[in-house]
């Protein structure tokens, strides 16, 4: 069976500007970066303000296991569908950051027929996007300590800088770091590292609708306070515009191709358990005006990144989603219904009718909470069987909503016409969206709701210091912004080890940061970190390069 990236690498991809025709992108705008890759101006955006969007349908899943569920793999495969029944379809996805990449969950191009192209460019470094966001974070960063070091002018208290700067790569060691150690270097203070999808440089760029936007959000950027406990600003170090000029390019979004040919926007890339876990709201709208329909996925489960597409990215881009596809797999639900990792290839049905409570809570929340249509993609694996597979469509025809086996990895788009047929239908049903909290709800009550309505939690556990942060955050005008809560993906709970559907659990707030440039506050739970490290035997040890310029080793 033949690799993801052989089989990438296999396809005979069109010319991006047949993408971008097809796509309905007149070439003046189309900015190619080689013959597969293309950033398509934001004047394109400007030009169509006046056409009518497509349907915007979301992608998201169960509670994720290491493993990985395959959401992508059905949100291209879904837009192959698509297309296969005559519909014009267009994909907006996230960025793969290379800290994956490199460590235990790999790329995030799609596996088997159903990828985005061309595999290793998208994985790595993609068209510089986040070499330039990384570059415009850490500017910020060292105009706060180059301020200091020249007569801190703010009267900034260095105890209080709150930016850190960022590497798109896991490493630990950089998590808490001493700064400017030696004769002329600068203050003595702690700092760190973020991985650079978890920036509020990240976030600011993914929720900008403009050049204009983009460079007030760097703006208000909050990097630490006075001695008298006033915020210091980006804009009071006079450096949102080098920000901005650094992100110039970046901010175009990316125009690339599934292997059938489907025009797929890539662009922007927050990870949804430390950050707020969607693609660029620009690339969003931009393939809202290319397609009949766009499919959109959210990172992690949709307590994760399908709450935060719908509370912080719909709330403010004013985007609406028409129907949601929850990804679900057999193996996943085994694994919440008690089965060991190493066992879950062993059929066992009760496991999986165990599991699916899993699956249920995900549904009522997209249903209940959302008031959202909803179908579930049961993602198949060759190991899955049929009275395994019963038990998922039994347990979602009694939440009802209906199984559709994805086949996408498989097949490509021929597997995914019976879930594109349901999509359709779906898409036309009456939408009684609506989002978790209201804006005019307390930082903390918007926190509680979270965790009781989302979750199903009891209570939460605020630690020392957190609900003087939220008052702080009160106080610099940030009380109506959502929340964006920092949380372990592998469980409703912040205890990865809490699988399934756990109840009347306690949540612990353990710090809060002010993103005010981003437009939210985030909340940090349990042990969350937001600079990974690599696993024992990281994905990179398998990584290589031929003479030829060949990359192998991806997945």
């Amino acid at each position: 069976m033949r690799s993801d990236i052989e089989i990438a690498d296999s396809a005979v991809l069109e010319d991006i500007g047949a993408i971008a025709e097809r796509a309905g992108i007149d070439k003046k705008y189309v900015e190619c970066y080689g013959s597969k890759k293309a950033k398509i101006d934001l004047g394109f955006l400007k030009a169509n303000e006046g056409k009518k969007d497509g349907k915007l349908i979301l992608v998201t899943a169960i509670t994720p296991t290491p493993l990985g569920e395959g959401k992508t793999t059905t949100t291209i495969g879904l837009g192959d569908g698509l297309r296969r029944i005559g519909k014009k379809a267009v994909l907006a996805l996230r960025e793969p950051s290379m800290g994956p990449v490199f460590g235990v969950k790999g790329g995030a191009t799609g596996g088997g027929m159903a990828q985005v192209a061309p595999m290793a460019d998208i994985n790595l470094h993609f068209n510089g996007d986040f070499h330039a966001i990384e570059a415009a974070n850490n500017l910020l960063c060292a105009m706060v300590d180059n301020h200091i070091f020249h007569g801190n002018e703010l009267d900034i208290d260095p105890s209080t800088i709150t930016i850190r700067r960022a590497m798109d790569m896991n490493d630990r060691e950089l998590r808490s770091i001493v700064a400017g150690l030696g004769r002329k270097n600068g203050v003595v203070r702690e700092d760190g590292f973020d991985i650079t999808v978890a920036s509020e440089v990240m976030a600011v760029f993914c929720l900008s609708s403009s050049l204009s936007d983009l460079k007030e959000r760097l703006g208000r950027i909050i990097v630490g306070y006075s001695r008298k406990g006033s915020p210091v600003t980006a804009a009071d170090l006079k450096a949102q515009g080098a920000m901005a000029a650094i992100l110039k390019d970046a901010l175009k979004p990316n125009l690339v191709q599934t292997l059938e040919g489907t025009p797929a926007f890539i662009h922007g890339g927050p990870f949804a358990n430390i950050a707020h876990g969607c693609n660029s709201v620009l690339a969003t709208r931009m393939a809202l005006k290319c397609g009949e329909y766009t499919v959109t996925e959210a990172g992690f489960g949709g307590d994760l990144g399908a709450e935060k597409f719908f509370d912080i990215k719909c709330r403010a881009s004013g985007l609406v989603p028409s129907c949601v596809v929850l990804v679900a797999t057999v193996r996943a639900l085994k694994l919440h219904g008690g089965v060991k990792k190493d066992n879950l290839k062993e059929e066992n049905p009760l496991a999986v009718r165990e599991g699916c409570s899993n699956l249920r809570r995900h549904i009522r929340n997209m249903k209940d909470v959302f008031g959202l249509p909803v179908v579930v993609a049961l993602n198949r694996f060759l190991t899955d069987t049929p009275e395994e597979i019963e038990e998922v469509r039994k347990a979602s025809q009694e939440e009802g909503v209906e199984m559709i086996l994805s086949q996408g990895w498989e097949k490509g788009g021929e597997g995914m016409v019976e879930l594109a047929e349901k999509v359709l239908e779906l898409c036309e049903m009456e939408s009684k969206f609506t989002f978790a909290y209201d804006s005019s709800d307390s930082l903390e009550d918007k926190i509680k709701k979270l965790v009781t309505k989302v979750y199903g939690g009891a209570k939460v556990n605020f630690a020392p210091g957190t609900r003087t942060k939220l008052k702080k955050a009160q106080e610099l005008g940030m009380g109506s912004s959502p929340v964006c809560m920092a949380k372990t993906q592998y469980s409703f709970s912040d205890d990865p080890k809490k699988l399934g559907a756990p109840e009347n659990f306690t949540l612990t707030v353990s710090d809060i940061r002010i993103s005010r440039g981003a437009g939210f506050v985030v909340v940090l739970t349990g042990d969350i970190m937001t600079m990974p490290g690599l696993p024992k035997v990281p994905q990179a040890e398998l990584i290589d390069v031929s003479e030829d310029g060949t990359i192998s080793g991806l997945m």
